[in-house]
């Protein structure tokens, strides 16, 4: 299949994002992963929305949804492990910073 509707809704999800409208952003992105459920950029963009919506469990198992996808792309380890640090700012659950440590050993061993 080609990228390009994906790319598109990519580029839509991003506007909605930086117009505040985060709930449309997300659709936009479950929409590119309706074609494409291995379009790891959506996972990352996802996880930043949740974040932003505070709903942090969702943010960090979306991310861990794209170093799963892609385990030996340091970048997805290093969004985990910033995704986990901003976890455990909104929850202050110390299990975020054992995982933000964990993605980011990863980020730098491989």
């Amino acid at each position: 299949m080609s990228s390009t509707p994906l790319i598109a809704l990519e580029n839509e999800a991003e506007q909605l994002k930086v117009d505040g409208k985060y709930d449309e952003a997300i659709a936009k992105l479950e929409e590119a992963l309706a074609i494409d459920d291995k379009f790891v950029r959506a996972y990352l963009a996802l996880s930043v929305l949740y974040h932003k919506k505070e709903e942090y469990v969702k943010s960090v198992e979306l991310a861990e949804k794209a170093v799963e996808l892609e385990p030996e792309d340091q970048f997805n380890h290093s969004a985990l492990s910033v995704m986990c640090q901003r976890a455990f700012e909104g929850t202050k659950d110390p299990v975020y910073i054992q995982k933000a440590e964990d993605a980011m050993a990863k980020s730098r061993g491989m």
